[in-house]
């Protein structure tokens, strides 16, 4: 992890991409809690969100008696503060109580954040993730659905159609439909109307100039490349083995399909987060976090002028960087 006294949120992010492929990642992990704990965070807000990264470090570790203390340090960090990291915090903790067998107090721990459900967009992830844990799924697919009707009451009132027209349109909703479609797979229960909106919804994005169906135009950025390919070694048939393969292919890609196609720039993190705890990520998990990407800000315009900075981030311009790479 970065040396430097204070760690910005910027070096959060950058820890978070490459922690879990680290020498030492529970090493990493006593750092930022260090870190937290010493004052060596630019912004003190930022604690929080230093306990949760070491709490979910320890956990990936099966450490779990570490993962509960960081936890706990990352809710008081929190305090009563109504974001979305706090929100995490809390469903990260109650995940790690749900593996060390005190289910009761994990679902005391959940329960107040079911409001989060129709107000942050993570936060179907995070509590569905921490009750599929302790095997409460049927009460995940109970919240799911509640927040859906939630929302779609808001849309109702609000003189919205229940039927999204754009990923715009869809919002928050389109976050909860996806959680709740995989979550009743999971139980084998049968499609219903939330299910068919769901399946819809999907196909209209995947329809739009904005949006890409498929993953073969997922985009990782460098550091998120290799987190990537660390995690699952297997991914480098479908995104090379190194980046200037990776911006090889996507570059060859976006040419021979003209007009002004687009890139979906992804993180590690939330492909995982989508393909849920434990679960593959195959093609129809990447395609469908392809698709989640398109209705949020993930989307890249292509192609830059050969005078811009080019569309991989590297700082170089597009003529000198990837545009030659097509050839």
């Amino acid at each position: 992890m970065p040396t430097k006294t204070d760690l910005t949120s910027a070096d959060l992010s950058e820890i978070r991409q490459s922690a879990l492929g680290a020498a030492d990642p529970l090493g990493v992990a006593a750092d930022l809690a260090a870190a937290a704990e010493n004052g060596q965070l630019a912004d003190p807000r930022d604690a929080g969100h230093a306990f949760t990264l070491a709490a979910e470090i320890a956990e990936s570790r099966s450490k779990l008696d570490a993962a509960l203390r960081y936890a706990d340090q990352s809710v008081a960090a929190y305090g009563d503060r109504d974001d979305s990291g706090a929100t995490a915090a809390h469903a990260v903790r109650a995940r790690i109580l749900f593996r060390v067998g005190r289910g009761d107090e994990a679902l005391a721990e959940l329960d107040p954040l079911r409001p989060a459900l129709t107000r942050h967009s993570d936060a179907a992830a995070y509590i569905g993730a921490a009750l599929a844990a302790g095997g409460r799924n049927r009460l995940a697919e109970e919240w799911l659905t509640e927040a859906v009707q939630t929302v779609l009451g808001e849309r109702a009132a609000a003189g919205q159609t229940a039927d999204p027209v754009s990923a715009d349109d869809a919002g928050l909703l389109f976050f909860l439909l996806q959680q709740r479609h995989r979550t009743r797979h999971t139980l084998g229960l049968s499609h219903d109307t939330h299910d068919n909106l769901a399946d819809r919804l999907e196909t209209r994005l995947a329809r739009t100039p904005a949006a890409v169906a498929e993953d073969d135009l997922l985009f990782w950025p460098e550091a998120e490349f290799a987190t990537v390919v660390t995690r699952w070694p297997s991914l480098t048939e479908a995104y090379g083995t190194t980046w200037d393969e990776h911006r090889a292919q996507l570059e060859t890609r976006l040419t021979r399909r003209g007009g002004t196609p687009v890139l979906l720039s992804g993180k590690a993190d939330d492909l995982a987060r989508f393909a849920g705890i434990g679960g593959p990520v195959d093609t129809n998990a990447r395609n469908g976090y392809a698709r989640s990407l398109a209705a949020g800000a993930g989307v890249l315009t292509w192609p830059p002028s050969r005078n811009e900075a080019c569309w991989c981030g590297s700082g170089g311009k597009y003529k000198k960087c990837c545009l030659p790479r097509s050839r």
